[in-house]
């Protein structure tokens, strides 16, 4: 049985359920003041025809701007608001680490150690999405951070930090995200109705791109002042962001299933059997796993750009300010029509982007090359992630959600250990220049794969 909260945050209009609540709604007034018009003569009969008529298909109509979106609004807050903390955190873990260290190792596991409870928990993740209210879900998950953060920053101030106890917090992290992610991505098409979900999707990642840039330079600031001082930062805008949670609310039917193999692989069959999605995920998998540079740009901004580590930086912060300005650019013109090639189109200019920066010798030449890369990547990204969500039944999109980002996870880390082998092979510039090739290579090869996703048009229908 269905569990309709007193108050709905979701859009009016929103999915079939919202478009034939405010028809039944309409409807219902229309057929009063028909009645009462019966009585009054054929004119008012024509009248009261024609204004329930009007007010049925203005019921009917979905919201026309994202700021009707109260539910959306707040959820994109809360993202915004975790986001910067975790990046903040991670400054200040990573600072830490090797204060205590000086090991380039324990730095690598502290990321490894995050991805691995992702990997591990990915079948219990989805499976719990798909069942329980998404929003208290995620709303749990940030407060799990804010104890973790409280946690480092007591224990900071207390002189009591130590190499494995920055470990243990990186794997109590990894477990947390391993359900936050999954949440947050199956969340969203709750909220908004199919024709904004693009708008949506690209307004959603102007904020994790606007918090990834600034993340990190308040985290830096604060730190100045003591790493419990960055702790106890984010563990604040941990709890705003939970508590914005708790307040979203929208329809939910809680799924009381047993627990069985067949239903926890379920996400995985779905992605393997729809060829959209499973060209969507796959296509960002080995694009990013073969053209992601960022593993390298300490070695490109010493030994062949000559910069400092302002220049580092600024190479650092270049593919996250091009994304930030597509991402902008998308929420207010959103792809409508040649989606599938648009978006092999785009990780295609991701690998020709690359491969400028690889043999780039002038700094501003590799920073913009690496601002078109975040750019092209930005398009990807949205792109990808309508597509997974618009193709997957709200049933299964936690499960297909948790499936994605280990390929997210995955593509990341992996890619990191590529560009790294392949740097000690064939120096960074083979390194890059190879990834980049192998990534328009990849764009091409799923044209011809991936036929479903080629010819793609809409976000929304085939």
């Amino acid at each position: 049985m269905a569990t309709i909260p007193e108050r709905s945050d979701a859009c009016p209009g929103d999915g079939i359920a919202g478009i034939g609540n405010a028809f039944g709604t309409a409807a219902r007034g229309h057929a009063n003041r028909f009645g009462t018009a019966a009585a009054q003569g054929p004119a008012a009969v024509v009248a009261a025809t024609l204004t329930g008529a009007a007010s049925i298909g203005a019921a009917a109509q979905p919201p026309a701007s994202l700021r009707e979106c109260r539910g959306y609004l707040r959820l994109w807050v809360a993202r915004v608001a975790g986001t910067a903390a975790s990046q903040m955190l991670m400054v200040a873990v990573g600072w830490q680490m090797y204060d205590l260290t000086a090991s380039a190792w324990d730095l690598g596991l502290v990321g490894l150690l995050q991805f691995a409870p992702a990997l591990a928990l990915v079948l219990v993740a989805g499976h719990v999405v798909d069942r329980h209210q998404r929003a208290r879900i995620l709303a749990l998950c940030l407060a799990a951070q804010v104890a973790v953060a409280l946690g480092l920053a007591i224990a900071t101030a207390a002189g009591a930090v130590t190499r494995e106890a920055l470990f243990a917090a990186a794997v109590a992290l990894g477990t947390v995200r391993a359900f936050q992610m999954p949440a947050q991505q199956a969340l969203t098409p709750s909220l908004v109705p199919p024709e904004l979900l693009a708008r949506a999707l690209a307004f959603s990642s102007a904020g994790m791109q606007g918090a990834i840039v600034a993340g990190p330079a308040i985290g830096g600031l604060v730190y100045i002042v003591g790493a419990a001082a960055t702790y106890g930062f984010g563990a604040a805008l941990f709890a705003v962001a939970a508590l914005l949670c708790l307040a979203i609310r929208y329809a939910h039917a809680p799924r009381i299933e047993p627990v069985s193999w067949q239903r926890l692989l379920a996400g995985v069959h779905y992605v393997r059997s729809n060829k959209v999605v499973l060209g969507a995920i796959s296509l960002d998998l080995f694009a990013v796993l073969l053209g992601g540079a960022t593993a390298l740009l300490p070695m490109f901004a010493r030994d062949i750009l000559h910069t400092d580590a302002l220049g580092l930086g600024l190479l650092r912060g270049a593919p996250a300010l091009g994304a930030l300005g597509m991402s902008l650019a998308l929420t207010r013109w959103p792809i409508r029509r040649r989606a599938g090639r648009t978006l092999l189109g785009a990780v295609a200019l991701f690998g020709a982007a690359t491969l400028v920066f690889g043999v780039a010798t002038s700094f501003w030449l590799a920073m913009a090359a690496l601002a078109v890369s975040g750019a092209a990547d930005m398009v990807s990204v949205v792109i990808r992630q309508s597509l997974v969500q618009l193709e997957t039944p709200d049933a299964m999109r936690g499960r297909v959600s948790a499936v994605n980002s280990v390929f997210i996870g995955a593509s990341n880390q992996l890619g990191e250990f590529e560009s790294g082998a392949t740097a000690a092979w064939l120096g960074p510039v083979g390194s890059v220049v190879l990834g980049g090739l192998g990534t328009i290579a990849v764009a091409a090869l799923w044209l011809g794969l991936f036929p479903a996703l080629a010819r793609r048009d809409t976000l929304a229908g085939r």
